[in-house]
């Protein structure tokens, strides 16, 4: 079994493997006429990878947004779980439920719910160790005036959320890119560094909107590798939007499919790639989505 031999744990979860941590129950999203989800339900488990996979325009990143507070569906609901630290003698702890669907953004953060997004997200002008330390300030107790010192506590509390940073640095190997700005770095890199963001909050719950997206097969490669990393040696629960159908096959545990804004199919990864509806929905695609609607169709032939 694969451990991590850091100090510090990157899974803010209390929940344990198989527990439901995400419910997604009737979601329906309007912007005017126009449905983008249309009564999705799904529930994402602890431990797990899950991958929410559609054409362009099928309404995934909405379904992102919905989650982590930035869109406020009008029907239905998100439920976060969360428990309790376990009592010194094993005892699970207390187990809770958060509705996330009307709370904002920095709430939903502070519940444990970190995110990428399909467009990088980061301050180009500061370095990948700032970007970095960015995703700890929900951590973070001490006033402004004091960080602003740094003098006494503040200092003392940075040093130690500077030593969570510097193992996320680590597993994601973006040593020799610490003291860069990113916005001098390749795309590939800030993409991630903007996962490293997101791990630095210690997340409950991962949300990667696209996080291949743009790359080359070795940028694709590497991308997929941190993720297993994230999944594997951190523990992490993982919601993952993306085209590449051989990587979602590959690493997912379970997959949901999107289609102008309704669930086609949920289930294990041989499930869906056997589905019609869901050879269907990608064979009926935009131009833009040839080369996923090839690769399914290629997965059919093998069958």
């Amino acid at each position: 079994m694969l451990t991590r031999a850091y100090q510090h744990s990157l899974n803010g979860s209390q929940l344990s493997a198989g527990r439901p941590v995400l419910e997604v129950d009737q979601v329906s999203l309007r912007f005017g006429g126009v449905k983008a989800l249309d009564d999705v339900s799904f529930t994402v488990t602890s431990g797990h990878v899950h991958a929410v996979i559609g054409p362009n325009g099928a309404g995934k990143s909405s379904l992102l947004n919905c989650i982590s507070g930035l869109y406020h569906p009008q029907q239905g609901q998100v439920v976060l779980h969360t428990a309790d630290a376990p009592a010194p003698d094993g005892t699970p702890g207390q187990e809770h439920r958060h509705r996330l669907t009307r709370l904002s953004p920095h709430r939903i953060a502070r519940l444990g719910v970190a995110r990428s997004f399909q467009n990088i997200e980061l301050f180009s002008h500061l370095t990948v160790l700032e970007n970095l330390m960015l995703g700890r300030h929900i951590h973070m107790r001490h006033s402004v005036l004091a960080s602003m010192l740094w003098f006494g506590p503040a200092r003392r509390q940075e040093i130690a959320h500077r030593q969570l940073v510097e193992e996320v640095i680590d597993l994601l190997e973006l040593q020799a890119h610490r003291g860069k700005p990113v916005g001098s770095l390749a795309y590939g890199i800030q993409k991630r560094v903007e996962l490293g963001r997101a791990l630095c909050l210690q997340p409950a719950l991962l949300l990667l909107d696209e996080p291949m997206a743009g790359m080359n097969a070795e940028e694709k490669e590497d991308m997929a590798r941190y993720v297993l990393d994230v999944h594997e040696l951190a523990g992490v629960s993982v919601v993952l939007i993306e085209h590449d159908m051989n990587v979602v096959m590959d690493i997912s545990h379970r997959v949901s499919v999107l289609d102008f804004g309704k669930l086609i199919a949920d289930g294990t990864p041989e499930e869906v790639k056997a589905d019609p509806a869901v050879i269907e929905a990608y064979l009926g695609a935009e131009d833009e989505d040839t080369d996923v609607r090839e690769a399914v169709a290629r997965q059919g032939e093998e069958r």
